[in-house]
Parts: C-alpha cells; structure tokens; sequence
C-alpha cells in the first residue's frame, strides 16, 4: 500500500510540474536608442535589432582585465545559438572610442571569431557611448576605460529584460535560459 501511495504522489508531483508556466523574466524598460559605427566603419543604428533578442556588453579592446573572458562569453552565446537561435544578435559597445577605431573592432572581433552577420562591436564617440551606458544603467564612457561587467538581455521589443554579472556563479547558463525564454516567445 505504501508503493502505491509513493508511486500515486510522484506521478502527481510530475504532472503538477508539467503544468507550471516558467516565471515571466522582469522587464527593466527600454534598451537605449542610438546610432554608432561598426567594426566595418558603416553607420549602425539600434533600429537594425529590432525584432531580435540580443545581448549587449561593454569591452575595450586593450583591456587586460575582464574584457577578453567576457568576450570570449560572447563568442559562447555565439557558438551556443548558432543553430538553434539564429536570429540571436551579440552587441559589444567599446569604451574606448579614441583607441577602438573600427579597424581595431575589427580585429578584435576576428581575433574572437566574430560571426560579423550576428556579433556587432560598435564605437562612437564618448558622450553617444556614455549615453548607451547610461541608459542601460550601467557606466559612464568617460575615458577612465572603468565599465561595467554585466551582460544585458534585450527582447524583440527592445525592453531590457536580464542583467548577468561577469564572475558570478551560474550566471552563463542563467543568462542562456533566459535568452532561450525569450527566444520561443
């Protein structure tokens, strides 16, 4: 009788978790707007990413601190969507637009094996990047190469939707459920 009743709340337990609808992700507001320059020295208007989940980050590309291990994330997000998740676009903002010219981003991005159709590395200079950061809440571009090293995940719909601190534990596999939530909306 025991087995039974054991054997009864599981199968319960199963179907009960079949039925429960994964937390909607917050939704932190609008991603800033902006208009940049790419790696490829072509005009690069946040407009082109509408309608695409995407994540962001900000990297200098001189950087030896966290800047190589979160691209080298990036290029994960990258390799981990390619098939499953084409549409997924990859955006890296430099902090350091007197440096990071897109001649620069672009070896930059090659050096990371940049997929250029869906891994963006965008300059500008400091008071349009700083306004990026800004409105992503995150830094400030202002020459002191200081940024943050948090990972943001944008919607179709341009709405923030996740922030993922570099180092923190889990937050990769975090960051990649939460793009795939997005991604099947």
């Amino acid at each position: 009788m025991k087995k039974g009743w054991r054997f009864g709340i599981g199968i319960l337990c199963a179907v009960l978790s079949a039925c429960v609808q994964p937390k909607p992700l917050d939704d932190y507001g609008l991603a800033p707007s902006f208009q940049l320059t790419s790696e490829t020295g072509q005009p690069f208007d946040s407009k082109t990413l509408a309608g695409h989940v995407w994540v962001a980050d900000f990297v200098y590309t001189t950087c030896d601190g966290p800047c190589p291990m979160m691209s080298s994330h990036m290029r994960q997000i990258q390799n981990s969507t390619a098939t499953e998740a084409p549409d997924v676009k990859l955006v890296s903002f430099t902090v350091d637009p007197k440096h990071d010219t897109p001649a620069v981003l672009a070896a930059y991005g090659k050096h990371f094996t940049q997929d250029p159709s869906r891994w963006y590395f965008l300059t500008g200079t400091e008071d349009q990047l700083s306004d990026v950061g800004l409105g992503f809440k995150l830094n400030k571009v202002d020459g002191s190469l200081t940024h943050s090293t948090r990972f943001v995940l944008v919607d179709r719909r341009g709405h923030v939707r996740g922030f993922y601190v570099t180092g923190e534990d889990a937050f990769m596999p975090r960051l990649m459920h939460d793009l795939r939530l997005l991604e099947k909306q």
